[in-house]
């Protein structure tokens, strides 16, 4: 006799979907994390990345140590990724050096 599929199985199967690395953020880190990233320009085009496929791909990147031609075709192009990781390094060394700066000055 054929499984019934009951909304419990229909979750958990999306969830599987959605999640294709173990390295990919869970829900939990995923709202921990969006405070503190870049917010949308209020003006001109909206963006057209999702800032969480970045997120999950480098950390894909590090935990797999492939190189960046090597990304998964699944988290976009290799480019756009390398493009954001460039920002987010920058974004964190000037966040640094402003807390340093702030601590030495107190």
């Amino acid at each position: 006799m054929g499984r019934m599929w009951t909304k419990d199985h229909r979750e958990r199967q999306k969830a599987f979907e959605r999640r294709r690395y173990p390295t990919d953020l869970t829900d939990e880190e995923w709202e921990r994390v969006r405070p503190i990233l870049p917010q949308p320009a209020r003006r001109g085009h909206k963006p057209k990345v999702n800032l969480r496929e970045i997120l999950n791909a480098m950390r894909y990147l590090a935990r797999t140590d492939c190189g960046w031609r090597m990304l998964p075709h699944e988290f976009g192009p290799w480019q756009t990724v390398y493009w954001w990781f460039r920002r987010f390094v920058r974004r964190l060394l000037f966040q640094t050096l402003h807390d340093v700066a702030l601590m030495l000055d107190r």
